[in-house]
């Protein structure tokens, strides 16, 4: 078994705990459930949770340099041995997005299309999932319900900032900073997708516009020379009869 082949048979199993997590976390986070009401949805979020440490060990065990793919790999380690910073564990959910990447389509306007409306959407709704589980149970906090957290992260995440909502707690700063961050990343790959489709778009008008033009020219040329070839044939021809009209002399 390699590290390759895990990560292959594993897309899909990781996935499927992917969107389990997030289903009993929105659960857990939007009905801020009591302990003794929300013991399933806490069974569920652990037991997802248990996937990923099961993966995460997996993939260092395969990992052909250990050591190096440690270190590359430490955001992972800390997200998964800091289980008290709840919001950190919506960051497993890259797994989704590097799914949808890969099964985006061949063509790479679609695939970059999809995989930033999937990264866009997916980064509005958990960055109001972060804000209001760290935000809701604070007395002074003004992000109470899931509807303002989802403003919040709208109006973040396009920084536009209204500043009607915003987190006042350490961790909801910290999921505001990211989304933030990621809300730049996002409108850059926006930009550029629409600046380089105006610019494919403007030069193939230019080209066609050029071809139609070249070819003009070459019928405009082609012509004359067409008509001097037939004028220069038919004097061959004529010069022609009149030498064989006159015969061999003696």
């Amino acid at each position: 078994m390699t590290l390759e082949r895990w990560q292959r048979l594993s897309e899909w199993p990781m996935v499927a705990a992917a969107l389990l997590f997030l289903g009993a976390y929105s659960v857990q986070v939007i009905a801020d459930l009591p302990d003794a009401e929300g013991a399933w949805a806490d069974a569920l979020v652990w037991a997802a949770w248990a996937v990923f440490v099961l993966d995460y060990g997996v993939r260092l065990w395969l990992a052909p340099s250990r050591g190096r793919w440690f270190l590359y790999n430490l955001h992972e380690l800390a997200i998964l041995a800091l289980p008290a910073l709840r919001p950190l564990r919506l960051l497993r959910l890259v797994t989704l997005l590097k799914v949808v990447h890969s099964r985006a389509g061949s063509a790479l306007r679609g695939r970059l299309l999809l995989y930033v409306l999937g990264s866009a959407s997916m980064l509005i709704y958990c960055g109001a999932l972060a804000a209001l589980d760290a935000e809701q149970n604070d007395p002074q906090a003004n992000i109470r319900t899931f509807g303002d957290a989802l403003w919040w992260a709208l109006t973040t995440i396009t920084t536009v900032g209204y500043g009607d909502h915003y987190p006042i707690t350490v961790v909801g700063r910290f999921a505001a900073a990211g989304l933030m961050v990621a809300g730049i990343a996002v409108l850059g790959v926006v930009t550029a997708s629409i600046a380089s489709w105006l610019v494919e778009s403007v030069s193939a008008q230019t080209a066609a516009k050029t071809a139609e033009r070249t070819a003009a020219a070459l019928d405009a040329i082609d012509e004359p020379l067409e008509q001097q070839i037939r004028a220069l044939s038919e004097q061959v021809a004529r010069l022609t009869a009149a030498l064989e009209a006159r015969g061999p002399r003696g």
